[in-house]
């Protein structure tokens, strides 16, 4: 009788246990609409470090919209030119913003030459983000010993024109 009961409550706590794991509708609600956009456009920007310098490139990012915790991915490609010591410098980089309002968290790889010489690393990136503003700030870690002088701390500060926008959305299908 014993044996019975300690089965069928075994049985019952175990069909509790799978009830949270339902695959049923109740289990996640997908929202009614699901925005997606998609921005294009150049940046402009100054990158202070040991030397002021001059920067301009291309942007793409992926933004999905939603009420909780919207993502923006965001892809860019540019150089830099520093006039003074006559250095040139190519920078590709991956930045994520995980909040409307937060930080952006990205990494740069990064190809400086002074036209005899040429140097390369990553740079891992923190910033922030408002309208068309995004003020970042980073440390460039370079692959080659020291053949000339370039800033490794930096602060950017880059204004992005969006020139195109793609926006999809689908509405969810009621059944």
């Amino acid at each position: 009788m014993i044996k019975t009961y300690l089965s069928l409550l075994f049985a019952a706590l175990n069909c509790l246990s799978y009830a949270q794991f339902s695959t049923g509708e109740l289990a996640y609600k997908k929202p009614l609409l699901d925005i997606r956009i998609r921005k294009t456009g150049p940046y402009f920007g100054l990158q202070q470090g040991k030397y002021l310098v001059p920067e301009i490139g291309l942007e793409q990012q992926w933004k999905r919209v939603k009420l909780k915790r919207p993502l923006t991915h965001a892809v860019h490609t540019g150089f830099n030119y520093n006039i003074k010591h006559k250095v040139l410098g190519y920078d590709a980089g991956y930045w994520i913003k995980t909040h409307r309002i937060g930080l952006t968290y990205g990494a740069n790889i990064f190809y400086r030459t002074n036209f005899t010489t040429d140097r390369f690393g990553v740079a891992p990136v923190i910033g922030f983000k408002f309208w068309l503003l995004h003020l970042q700030t980073g440390y460039q870690i370079f692959a080659k010993r020291k053949t000339f002088d370039a800033s490794t701390l930096f602060i950017s500060l880059r204004l992005g024109i969006i020139n195109e926008r793609d926006i999809e959305w689908k509405r969810r299908n009621k059944k």
